[in-house]
């Protein structure tokens, strides 16, 4: 399914099975999640490589190994995530902060991704999937789950934290952060009530609207919405000192605010993209936290819809395609 101009629906194409050279793996698609950052590529609000197949959260089997290949064989189950290969020497990558490279690769934006029966990807930018996820399971780990634990660990060790954006990744992370003995509040669309409910229950201890206040302050707030209006409401919420960071790869513009919302040491960050370590990492974690990834499964040509469907907030955690 291919984006040849933004804003237009994706388009059935067929190729030729490629050949997989150096350290590439040629990988047989079993689930694919779809992303907001789909959205953004497909709505024209990131720009990359077109045409583009998108897709970033690939869960698939190897078919076939380039001769320099590395880590996996044939017959192998893995992850495809979103960092799909860095040039390995600027600044970035020799102070291993591989996630801001200067001349980076990104599946589903640079890369042709995994709306797609296969596809090619690195494999020394490739993850092993815990076993006991199955393929639609696994699919939303691989950037949902992924660029929301790097959020988690820039929100720091806090205890109260906030999540304004109850997707796909708010409701892997809050199975997380519920396993390490922390609260969650989750804040959605005012009026959302179906929203909060799921919310509650996967464990959060209050859920309401982006514009309501709990009762007590939050240590940090992570922003999963595109939404710049979120981010003064948000600093709100934070106590002094505590941290607002902003988890999506696109947003809106941040409208000005009072300095003293911001004042008592309070900080606004945000998260660009992963690092293999922190893919690493949260595998660990998912192969002994009890997370449950909740998923709505579409056909592969039935991309359009999913999209349509995550563009307009109907979705319940995540999408997935299968072939």
């Amino acid at each position: 399914m291919q984006l040849d101009r933004p804003g237009e629906p994706l388009r059935e194409v067929t190729k030729e099975l490629p050949h997989p050279g150096g350290t590439d793996l040629l990988i047989e698609m079993a689930a694919c999640g779809v992303c907001r950052t789909d959205l953004h590529i497909v709505d024209g609000e990131i720009d990359g490589m077109l045409p583009i197949v998108p897709g970033h959260e690939i869960v698939g089997r190897v078919a076939a190994v380039g001769l320099a290949a590395q880590g996996f064989a044939i017959g192998d189950r893995l992850g495809v995530p979103w960092l799909g290969g860095t040039d390995g020497t600027c600044s970035y990558c020799r102070h291993g902060m591989e996630n801001l490279c200067d001349d980076p690769i990104f599946t589903g934006l640079t890369r042709d991704g995994g709306y797609a029966t296969h596809v090619l990807a690195d494999s020394r930018f490739c993850v092993a999937i815990p076993e006991q996820y199955g393929d639609v399971e696994a699919a939303p780990l691989l950037c949902a789950g992924l660029i929301g634990y790097r959020a988690l660990k820039r929100a720091g060790d806090g205890e109260r934290l906030g999540f304004y954006g109850f997707g796909a990744a708010a409701h892997i992370l809050v199975q997380v952060a519920a396993s390490q003995g922390r609260r969650v509040f989750a804040f959605t669309r005012d009026g959302d009530t179906a929203g909060q409910q799921f919310a509650r229950n996967l464990g959060c201890v209050w859920a309401g609207g982006s514009s309501e206040s709990p009762l007590e302050e939050l240590d940090a707030a992570i922003i999963f919405a595109p939404a710049g209006p979120l981010v003064p409401r948000a600093l709100r919420q934070v106590r002094k000192a505590g941290r607002v960071v902003c988890a999506g790869i696109h947003m809106s513009d941040i409208p000005g605010f009072p300095y003293e919302i911001l004042w008592g040491e309070r900080e606004v960050v945000s998260v660009a993209n992963l690092t293999r370590a922190d893919a690493r990492e949260f595998m660990e974690i998912a192969a002994q936290a009890p997370i449950r990834t909740h998923s709505r499964v579409f056909l592969l040509g039935e991309a359009n819809e999913a999209l349509a469907e995550l563009r307009r907030g109907a979705v319940e955690g995540a999408a997935v395609l299968v072939p």
